[in-house]
């Protein structure tokens, strides 16, 4: 019997940066059949879906042939993640596809090849970056040795000890600061990775539906790592209201 050899359609939206590929198989064995990125202005909504059209069309693929979704889980733009997720649970849904969520900060790292420990980062604004830490593991691939973070570039250099390489929007924003404080013992991956691509997502998400790791289609959400300014907005009225009440008993 004849092996299948998974057919992934995926996308990020975490950054500026919309990505949309089709990859067949794993980090190990896979192949990109086609991969389209675009940066800029325009909102994802308005190109996500004539991204995934064009690359059916232009490569032949047919939705037949499409075993799972794979959809960038974040952290990153909580905008952008939304969109992604709705978009990936839509199609998912409407194709009775499977569908797959990785992080960003996975995906990012895992198109890194190094003996070094890696970094990857995102501007996650406010002075702040989403960080996570990565070695590659007995086989040669790349694989989180720690949970996902919110912290300030500062506090985060607090962690490093030993040469580090660096990847993501995050390193590059910061990188005059982490230069500074970790010296020679910081490298930054080339230009061209930092901003996340779909097709190394859509590799990792076909390892993990060959492990039946799915989402469920119908309860499946972004992970922010922070609140939003609207939730965080909210607390503080919440807290000002119980303030006030607590001030002027009745």
């Amino acid at each position: 019997m004849k092996y299948h050899t998974p057919c992934i359609l995926s996308m990020d939206t975490a950054t500026p940066c919309s990505s949309v590929a089709i990859t067949r198989g794993t980090r190990e064995d896979g192949q990109v059949l086609a991969s389209l990125s675009l940066s800029g202005n325009v909102t994802h909504s308005r190109r996500l879906l004539s991204s995934v059209e064009w690359l059916l069309q232009e490569t032949g693929v047919d939705w037949p042939d499409i075993d799972g979704v794979g959809v960038s889980l974040g952290p990153g733009s909580f905008t952008g993640l939304r969109i992604g997720m709705a978009t990936a649970k839509g199609l998912a849904g409407a194709g009775e596809k499977k569908l797959i969520g990785i992080s960003t900060l996975d995906s990012l790292a895992s198109k890194c090849v190094t003996d070094r420990l890696i970094c990857s980062l995102l501007d996650a604004r406010k002075k702040e970056v989403y960080a996570a830490f990565y070695r590659l593991d007995a086989n040669g691939m790349v694989e989180r040795i720690g949970d996902i973070s919110v912290t300030t570039p500062a506090a985060l250099t607090e962690y490093i000890t030993e040469p580090v390489l660096m990847v993501g929007d995050g390193a590059s924003t910061y990188q005059e600061l982490f230069l500074e404080m970790l010296g020679d013992r910081v490298f930054f991956a080339p230009a061209h990775l930092h901003d996340p691509g779909a097709a190394a997502l859509g590799m990792l998400a076909c390892e993990l539906y060959l492990k039946n790791d799915l989402l469920d289609i119908g309860e499946a959400v972004p992970i922010y790592i922070r609140s939003s300014d609207a939730e965080l907005n909210l607390l503080k009225k919440k807290e000002k209201e119980a303030a006030t009440h607590q001030g002027n008993p009745q």
